[in-house]
C-alpha cells in the first residue's frame, strides 16, 4: 500500500508558486527587470499555521512549530516585511517498522507577514518555548488608541 499525504496547504502554496513563474516567464520575455525571487520562498514546502491578534499596545503572532528546535528557526524583518523560515527534517525510517500514514509534513517552510509602517521595529520580541514561537511586535504611539476626556457644559 503506497502512503499518500494530502495537505491543502502545500497545494495552495504550489498553486502560488507556479502562478508566480507563469507571470516571470512572461516578465522576462517582455523585457521587464528582473525582480529578486525570495529563495526561501521558492524553496518552501509548508507553512506553519499562525494566530495574529492585537491589543491597544502590540500586534501577536503565535506560530505552531512543533518538533522544531529553536536553532532551526530564522526571523527577519526586511522593508515592512517580517519573515520566519527553517526547515523540519525528517525522522530516520526504522526498517523493521511498516508506516501506515505519514501526516507530518517534512522539509522548508515560510511564512511572511506585511507589517504596519507605524511600528516600533527594534522592540519587536520573539520566544520560541514547546513548539510554539511567539512574536510581539510593539505598536508605535501614533497608532495607539488614546481615550480625550469630553467635559459635559
Amino acid at each position: 500500500m503506497t502512503v499518500v499525504r494530502f495537505n491543502p496547504t502545500r497545494d495552495l502554496l504550489n498553486l502560488e508558486k507556479e502562478v508566480s513563474r507563469f507571470f516571470n516567464i512572461f516578465e522576462n520575455r517582455l523585457g521587464f527587470p528582473k525582480k529578486d525571487v525570495d529563495e526561501d520562498l521558492e524553496n518552501a514546502v509548508w507553512s506553519p499555521l499562525t494566530d495574529i491578534l492585537e491589543d491597544k499596545d502590540n500586534f501577536f503572532l503565535k506560530l505552531d512549530l512543533p518538533g522544531i528546535s529553536k536553532e532551526d528557526v530564522k526571523i527577519s524583518f526586511n522593508n515592512g516585511q517580517l519573515c520566519i523560515s527553517g526547515e523540519r527534517k525528517q525522522e530516520k525510517e526504522e526498517k523493521e517498522k511498516t508506516y501506515h500514514r505519514v501526516e507530518r509534513i517534512y522539509g522548508k517552510y515560510y511564512r511572511s507577514f506585511t507589517l504596519p509602517k507605524e511600528i516600533k521595529v527594534d522592540d519587536i520580541n520573539a520566544e520560541f518555548k514547546d513548539g510554539q514561537l511567539s512574536i510581539t511586535i510593539p505598536k508605535a504611539e501614533e497608532i495607539k488608541p488614546k481615550e480625550l476626556e469630553i467635559k459635559i457644559k
